[in-house]
């Protein structure tokens, strides 16, 4: 049989089914081999709250979205070439993010009477036979069946069997995007190699899958995509709480601190805590609280003697640690809070996607409690991010909240990773002992910087008592002063806002200095303005681009580069709250583009209000 390949620039794919499919799996590891062969990547998982979620509902889908393209991408796609539906949920779950034309690939097991009744489908009615598919290209397959008949020869249940599914399915994509299985067969070496029966089935289904595409006449193109053009360097894919932790390790050893977490686990920061615990190597050390409260205050702790003090959490985990946040504020000591953001309010939505804390951040606390805020734009960019989160941190002597959310935390990508030597360095000064004139310690004797000097209990001389009561000013004693709580209250703002003269100042992603519209963004709306705004340049139009990392304190020269556009546009992933702190402080009368969905902004939605906003749209 003839067979014909075909070269691809740009694919995106859904995996699709019950959350016990496998479809987290069965991305990564598609993901895994494209990052190998250096086709450049972006990811977005999408999976249920609920740990054993409703089987057969759509309440119950799990999703992994993955683009890979020879060129650049930031952006997991707007829409997919193709969907993988385990199940008639997950075919209706995600059509309408399906491309006209696109490929669905059906396991028709998943599309029997039970799980056509259970997504909801009227009685007598199956998509797959029903004519309302005509616009997209339709591959059945009885992967059930398939995988039951391959497997035939092992001594396993009909159940343990069929877990294997996802296995048949990655080595059909395979096949069908010209890969190499190697990788994801020594992967599951690594993972089962103590259980040779399981191995054994999730190989032999691995192979099945690729064998099916091979040998069956239905198939007669495969597609190839190229590798990308990158800039020179060792890649590896990254999610963004694994870059986390690895800034984290990087600052600790650059700093020469050791590095301590306590957390309480929290969808989705939880795997931060997973991954650190496995560096005990770096001399990290890692404690999961009883609760959120007891996370920041052993880190507070820590921090009081000496070492890198690390808390992760959430958005309702940032709640709960908020008197704690202003006691290290109060206490003037260097702590990070890492708050992965997800959907609210309350328990809101645990696995889905928002930028909704910013304000939290700003402003959840009692008194006046001014802390720096630093936000990462990528996975990968969570690395840089972070570290220097730390860096301001150990340097300013104040606790920093670092922003993440689910998007960054739990997608992928490459990352070009640094070597110990390219980073900067983080000096860190104790004090150890009084200075010239100094007749007792004053702990909260400042610098240039405002910055009080960092003592570790137990030097001789240095002894100091710390404590949440208002500190009298250089002593450090209890005061209830009106002057004095006046002055303090002044000088903790003072010191965070001299932030902003040891951080770079801003600058443009992409286009003119001056023009019509600038996009101001932060977060994880980088890819899809990053993506808008170059489709707009394409065509013409004087659309510039800045991403805020430093978001507390602002660039100094933010204000300036506002007034240089016509028009600022300010995306974000909540119902608008970047865009009422630019307004207060800048007095630019901003236009937002929110969205509350629980998933991303994509690039088309945009350009679309990019167009409006230029006149092209009504």
């Amino acid at each position: 049989m003839i067979r014909k390949e075909q070269l691809l620039q740009d694919v995106v794919i859904k995996f699709a089914g019950d959350s016990g499919d496998g479809m987290q799996l069965t991305g990564t590891q598609f993901t895994n081999n494209t990052a190998l062969l250096g086709i450049d990547l972006a990811t977005f998982p999408d999976f249920p709250a609920e740990i054993r979620a409703p089987q057969g509902t759509l309440p119950g889908v799990s999703g992994y979205q993955l683009r890979f393209s020879s060129d650049r991408v930031f952006t997991p796609g707007d829409e997919c070439d193709v969907l993988v539906a385990m199940n008639a949920a997950a075919l209706k779950a995600n059509l309408k993010g399906l491309k006209k034309g696109g490929k669905i690939i059906a396991n028709t097991d998943g599309f029997d009477t039970k799980n056509l009744r259970l997504a909801n489908y009227p009685d007598g009615v199956n998509p797959l036979d029903d004519g309302s598919l005509g616009n997209y290209e339709v591959i059945r397959m009885d992967v059930t069946k398939m995988t039951r008949e391959a497997l035939k020869e092992i001594t396993m249940g009909t159940k343990e069997k069929d877990r294997a599914k996802n296995m048949f399915v990655l080595g059909f994509l395979y096949w069908m995007y010209n890969r190499d299985m190697d990788n994801t067969i020594q992967f599951l070496k690594d993972k089962f190699g103590k259980k040779p029966e399981i191995l054994d089935s999730n190989v032999k289904a691995l192979q099945a899958g690729y064998n099916f595409g091979d040998t069956t006449e239905t198939f007669t193109t495969r597609y190839k995509v190229e590798k990308a053009r990158m800039d020179a360097g060792e890649y590896r894919s990254i999610m963004g709480n694994q870059a986390v932790a690895y800034g984290l390790i990087a600052a600790s050893q650059k700093s020469g601190l050791s590095l301590f977490l306590g957390s309480y686990p929290i969808t989705p920061a939880s795997d931060i805590l997973h991954e650190l615990s496995r560096h005990k190597s770096f001399g990290v050390k890692t404690f999961q609280a009883e609760d959120e409260i007891a996370g920041i205050t052993s880190a507070i702790g820590a921090a009081y003697g000496g070492a890198l003090g690390v808390t992760t959490t959430s958005g309702p985990g940032m709640a709960l640690k908020a008197e704690a946040m202003g006691l290290a504020v109060m206490l003037e000591i260097p702590l990070l809070i890492v708050d992965v953001q997800r959907g609210g309010p309350s328990t809101g939505l645990p696995t889905k996607t928002e930028q909704s804390d910013l304000l939290q951040a700003y402003y959840g606390r009692n008194g006046e409690c001014p802390m720096p805020i630093v936000s990462a734009s990528t996975p990968s960019d969570c690395f840089g991010a972070v570290y220097e989160a730390v860096r301001i941190a150990v340097q300013h002597m104040t606790p920093v909240i670092f922003l993440s959310d689910g998007y960054i935390a739990n997608g992928a990508e490459p990352w070009r990773f640094p070597k110990s030597d390219d980073l900067p360095s983080i000096t860190v000064k104790f004090k150890t002992e009084l200075g010239h004139g100094e007749e007792k310690f004053q702990p909260y004797l400042r610098d240039e910087k405002l910055v009080r000097p960092w003592a570790i209990p137990g030097v001789p001389g240095l002894e100091h008592r710390i404590g949440g009561l208002e500190k009298q000013n250089n002593t450090g004693n209890v005061s209830y002063d009106p002057e004095n709580h006046q002055l303090m209250v002044k000088i903790r703002q003072e010191k965070v806002d001299k932030i902003a003269d040891h951080i770079p100042e801003q600058t443009l992603d992409s286009g003119p200095e001056t023009g019509k519209i600038l996009v101001l963004g932060w977060g994880s709306t980088y890819g899809a303005i990053k993506s808008a705004v170059a489709e707009m340049q394409q065509q013409g139009y004087a659309v510039s681009h800045a991403h805020l990392r430093y978001v507390r304190p602002f660039p100094r020269n933010l204000g300036t580069i506002l007034k240089n556009f016509e028009q600022v546009l300010i995306p974000e992933i909540n119902n608008g709250q970047l865009i009422k702190i630019i307004r207060d402080q800048y007095f630019v009368d901003a236009k937002g583009y929110n969205k509350i969905m629980g998933v991303p902004i994509t690039k088309t939605e945009l350009v679309m209000k990019l167009q409006e906003m230029l006149g092209r749209v009504n």
